[in-house]
C-alpha cells in the first residue's frame, strides 16, 4: 500500500512539473534604466561604479499554479580587451506573491557595484537585461530575460551623489516583500527576544 500511494505521488509530482512546460506567459518590461550614475572611481587598480536604477516590470504573466517563487536580478553586460563578454549582477530580490510581480522602482540603489576587472570601465557601454529564474514547486528552474537600456560611462572618474541622498532613497524604492516573508520575520524577532 506504502510502494502504490508513494508512486502516485510521484506521477503527480511528474504531470505538475509537466504542465510548467505549457505555461506561455512572457513578462513586460517597459523600461529598465539608469536613473544617475552615483559613483566612478578607481579602487585598488580597478574600476568601481555604483548606480540608480529606475525598473517598471510586469512580472505577472511569468506565475502560474507551479510557481513557488521568482528569482529577479539586473545583469550590466560590456565589451572589454579582456573578455568579449563581461556579466554583472548589480540588482536582484526574490519575489513569492504574483500580487508583489509588479515592479515600479524609482532611483532604486543598486545592492552591487560594478567591478571591472581592471581600468576599463571610463568611456564604457553597458547593457541592462532583467533576468528572472523560475522557481517551481516541483520540477526544474528555468529562466526568462528581457532587455533594457544602455547606459555610457563618462570618460573621468566621479562622484555625482550627494551621500544623504543614499539613506532617503534606499527606504523609499525598496520592493515590498511578501506577509510569508513578514510574518517569518515577526517570528524571529520574536523568538530573538
Amino acid at each position: 500500500m506504502v510502494f502504490f500511494a508513494l508512486t502516485v505521488l510521484m506521477c503527480m509530482a511528474v504531470l505538475a512539473a509537466f504542465s510548467s512546460y505549457l505555461h506561455t506567459g512572457e513578462p513586460v518590461i517597459e523600461s529598465l534604466r539608469v536613473n544617475e550614475l552615483k559613483l566612478l572611481r578607481n579602487f585598488r587598480g580597478r574600476d568601481n561604479a555604483e548606480v540608480y536604477l529606475d525598473i517598471h516590470a510586469d512580472l505577472r504573466p511569468a506565475w502560474h499554479w507551479n510557481l513557488k517563487q521568482l528569482f529577479v536580478y539586473v545583469v550590466a553586460e560590456y565589451e572589454s580587451d579582456i573578455n568579449p563578454l563581461n556579466q554583472i549582477v548589480i540588482w536582484d530580490t526574490i519575489i513569492e506573491d504574483r500580487e508583489l510581480a509588479v515592479l515600479n522602482l524609482e532611483r532604486l540603489e543598486g545592492k552591487y557595484s560594478l567591478i571591472g576587472q581592471g581600468l576599463e570601465l571610463r568611456n564604457k557601454t553597458v547593457q541592462l537585461k532583467l533576468h528572472w529564474d523560475h522557481m517551481p514547486y516541483t520540477g526544474r528552474i528555468y529562466p526568462g530575460m528581457g532587455l533594457g537600456s544602455t547606459y555610457t560611462f563618462p570618460g573621468s572618474y566621479q562622484t555625482t551623489v550627494d551621500r544623504s541622498k543614499d539613506k532617503k532613497s534606499s527606504k523609499t524604492a525598496k520592493p515590498k516583500t511578501s506577509s510569508k516573508s513578514k510574518s517569518k520575520s515577526k517570528r524571529s524577532t520574536r523568538a530573538e527576544l
